[in-house]
């Protein structure tokens, strides 16, 4: 019999991936993408389940993370699995992101289930986000270098995680196999999907929060204050026990842009 983990988040950016990796890999998938947060809806959903992954952004996945720590024990889940960030620190929780991802480790580690906790930093697959109106342009000069992961190998690694029993109770820094800037990470990818823009444009935070207020936008208002925070803060974490139990990413940024 084929075991079934719930995957809440699976029609993400970095949700689906996993979805698919685990079902090549022989489990069965439940996908839940809406009304994770009702009790009723997730009791239900969590019904026969092995595992569960969280892939969520925002309030929500403190308030999903906590309601799985609380219903997964009596529905006999052995594994909750959870992506967070690498930068989940005590010292980082004046971020409002970064609090609600502390907070949903926190209670996923007291829940009383085996877990596994991915700490990645960025994604190749969040470049696109970086281009809007026919232009590249990041908010700050955003000078640290960054392990870029791609979303197929972090799936990879969470499948490998629901079947290691090393992986249980493990928190893992996923770093991908080079570093570079986001400057450059970006120019790359321009070059390759839009090679009409010439060039990166770096828009300082003041001019960026002067625009969210004129335009009223809550996300650009959003988006310059977490790149102001990672500005600050930078990469973090050791990937060597990620690599060894797991099996280190090998996607390059070249590789992923060939696809």
């Amino acid at each position: 019999m084929k075991k079934k983990i719930l995957v809440i988040g699976a029609a993400g950016r970095l949700g689906a991936p996993v979805a698919k990796r685990l079902k090549a890999d022989g489990f069965e998938v439940q996908e839940m993408n809406h009304d994770a947060e009702k009790a009723h809806q997730l009791e239900s959903a969590l019904e026969g389940c092995y595992g569960v992954h969280l892939n969520l952004r925002g309030e929500i996945e403190q308030q999903v993370a906590e309601l799985v720590a609380q219903i997964a024990p009596g529905k006999g889940v052995q594994r909750i699995s959870y992506i967070s960030g690498a930068t989940v620190r005590e010292e980082n929780r004046w971020f409002p992101m970064i609090d609600h991802k502390f907070l949903a480790e926190k209670a996923i580690r007291e829940s009383g289930v085996a877990y596994t906790i991915f700490k990645p930093m960025w994604f190749m697959e969040s470049l696109p986000q970086f281009v809007q109106d026919g232009r590249a342009t990041i908010f700050g000069k955003q000078p640290h270098p960054y392990h870029w992961v791609a979303a197929e190998d972090y799936a990879r690694m969470v499948s490998t995680a629901f079947q290691s029993d090393e992986a249980a109770n493990k928190e893992f820094y996923i770093h991908g196999p080079e570093t570079i800037s986001m400057n450059d990470a970006l120019a790359q990818y321009i070059a390759t999907a839009h090679p009409e823009i010439e060039k990166v444009g770096n828009m300082p935070f003041w001019m960026a929060k002067l625009l969210a207020a004129m335009t009223k936008s809550d996300e650009l208002k959003s988006a310059a204050a977490m790149m102001a925070y990672f500005e600050k803060v930078g990469e973090e974490g050791d990937p060597a026990e990620a690599n060894r139990i797991l099996g280190a990413p090998q996607t390059t940024l070249k590789g992923w842009l060939a696809k």
